[in-house]
């Protein structure tokens, strides 16, 4: 016999316009629709960039982001308040790092803590207290959840507690739209957090080679993050002004799939590559950086998209003036990418979350009968 548990999303901030935020958003928005009760808990907060189901519970521990090292034992009693208040079955961490926080917070409750995470197992951020805090999910967890089945090999060869790990890719955070975007544009769109790890830096430096050979061409870099300013320095000093914009978030990001002609990942590094799928439902021919665990996970180089190494920017541009050129490659591309995204509908995914989230009577945290 099964149960349907409450479940609580722990996550830093639902406020910012980030891929892991948008897929909490979705998986939850999901699992209220098929009856859960659901919550997302926000360290810091109670804003949201997306919408959410009228059924979750949305709150936070703090109005603005503290200090957690000053704050770590009133973010750990927080937590443990809400999980006690709200009889929380089934914790989610939306970043293994939280772990540091939920581990000491349930000490003693029945409340199974389940890690997801975002990144993969070969990024730390430059950060020993993550590598300290998946150690400790993998080994007190129940579960932990990857993007991909090649980052679940990487954490199983690489930690003592293998048996815990399971992949579940992110899904497509809308309906497969009806029709592909008309690719009567001349744009080549990006999407992301401007940040270091996305590689917009490359992609303009390989830009500045593309417009001497497509000047009608224009690429629009859609995203928001600290790495602004470094950009539009960089965007002026190569004499990029007229053919690339930075138009910050973009709450209608539908419009930008469609108003494109090719799309580009420059990152750097991917826990999985979200934006990829969505353009690719948008029937949008990829040009992507080779990251280890995102891109070529999810894509054969010259099936879905046309790859080169990471941080290159000369074979990024030669790549994009590539697809540019040739229109039947665009075609194939674009009609391989759209048949892929439509295999990570919403509905799929989800399922898979209640199979790990529904745990039969009589079974403890790890799995095994009592």
């Amino acid at each position: 016999m099964t149960s349907r548990p409450a479940i609580c999303f722990l996550t830093g901030t639902l406020n910012a316009f980030a891929g892991a935020e948008r897929v909490t958003a979705t998986i939850a928005n999901e699992l209220a629709a098929r009856g859960y009760r659901v919550h997302i808990l926000s360290l810091w907060d109670r804003g949201s960039c997306f919408a959410l189901h009228s059924a979750i519970t949305h709150d936070a521990l703090f109005d603005q982001r503290p200090s957690f090292k000053r704050a770590y034992l009133q973010t750990v009693r927080g937590i443990r308040q809400y999980i006690v208040r709200h009889r929380v079955d089934v914790l989610i961490d939306v970043d293994t790092m939280l772990t540091l926080f939920t581990l000491p917070a349930t000490f003693g409750l029945p409340t199974r803590r389940v890690s997801w995470e975002h990144c993969n197992f070969d990024q730390d951020l430059g950060k020993p207290t993550r590598r300290l805090a998946r150690r400790l999910a993998a080994r007190f967890n129940a579960r932990v959840v990857v993007l991909t089945e090649r980052d679940r090999a990487r954490w199983q060869s690489a930690l003592s507690y293998p048996h815990n790990i399971v992949a579940i890719p992110n899904p497509l955070p809308f309906d497969l739209p009806d029709s592909p975007a008309s690719r009567l544009h001349p744009t080549v769109l990006a999407v992301g957090r401007l940040s270091q790890a996305k590689g917009f830096d490359i992609l303009l430096r390989a830009w500045s080679e593309v417009r001497h050979v497509y000047p009608e061409w224009k690429l629009q870099i859609v995203g928001e993050g600290e790495e602004r300013g470094a950009l539009e320095k960089l965007r002026s000093e190569l004499g990029l002004e007229p053919s690339v914009s930075l138009p910050g978030a973009r709450a209608d990001i539908d419009a930008a799939y469609r108003d494109a002609s090719i799309f580009c990942l420059s990152s750097r590094y991917e826990g999985f590559g979200l934006v990829l799928l969505e353009a690719m439902a948008f029937g949008l021919p990829i040009v992507s950086a080779a990251c280890e665990t995102g891109p070529k996970a999810l894509l054969e180089d010259g099936v879905q998209a046309v790859m080169v190494p990471t941080d290159t920017p000369q074979a990024l541009a030669q790549a994009l003036i590539r697809v540019i050129g040739d229109p039947q490659l665009q075609q194939s591309l674009a009609v391989a990418g759209r048949a892929m995204a439509a295999g990570y509908a919403i509905g799929q995914i989800v399922a898979q979350w209640e199979t790990l989230l529904t745990v039969p009577a009589g079974q403890t945290d790890s799995g095994i009968k009592a």
